[in-house]
């Protein structure tokens, strides 16, 4: 209509254009969202790599400060003193609770067995008399044998006339097992103290005293 009011571009005047515009705004919303799905499953496939980035990072760093504690402790052994001498030529000086070999005393011992009771394998082989007319007991022979003996010290702590006891003894290797059978003589030969010994050099059993 000439002359009128309404302007032929509005939806009321032109019904079929609100349906074009209404189907391309569809159009771009969808295509928007299809966009906004792609990306977001391109991000989500993503995940996966930076996380193994980040792991493989952490474990860097974990096995950077590994090293750095061994490099840390290899550093602080540099400045101690050294542990091992040149045995024989030198010895230590045995801690006063060493469990060495056992010394015996023949005149002490009663034949009573309690070492051979309370011997976990039973090691002590006492032979004894009895004397009817004192009513008795006469050792006769006592013998340990050291290449069964565990040294656990249950015969000297539990001895009630105290004729064993241990020594700082330990050099009782031989060429024979049937050497370390000890009798009562051997038993009762007196061990000779690592520092009476002139022969050698004592080295004593402490990091903190240093050696020539």
């Amino acid at each position: 209509m000439k002359g009128s009011l309404i302007d032929p571009d509005l939806s009321f005047a032109h019904p079929s254009r609100p349906r074009i515009r209404y189907s391309i705004f569809t159009t771009c919303v969808k295509q928007e969202k299809e966009t906004s799905i792609k990306l977001f499953i391109h991000i989500h496939d993503m995940f996966p790599m930076v996380t193994e980035f980040i792991n493989y990072g952490q474990q860097t760093v974990r096995a950077a400060r590994y090293i750095g504690q061994g490099f840390t402790i290899t550093l602080s052994h540099a400045n101690r003193l050294p542990v091992t001498i040149q045995y024989p030529y030198e010895k230590l000086i045995i801690s006063e609770r060493f469990r060495g070999r056992i010394h015996f005393e023949f005149d002490k011992c009663i034949a009573c067995e309690v070492c051979v009771r309370v011997c976990p394998i039973d090691l002590p082989v006492v032979d004894w008399k009895l004397e009817t007319d004192i009513r008795k007991k006469r050792l006769l022979n006592y013998s340990i044998d050291f290449g069964i003996c565990i040294f656990c010290g249950n015969c000297v702590e539990y001895c009630p006339t105290n004729c064993l006891s241990m020594t700082e003894e330990y050099e009782l290797s031989t060429y024979d097992r049937h050497e370390l059978n000890y009798n009562q003589i051997a038993l009762g030969r007196l061990p000779m103290s690592v520092i009476d010994d002139y022969t050698i050099r004592t080295v004593l059993n402490s990091p903190q005293i240093k050696r020539d």
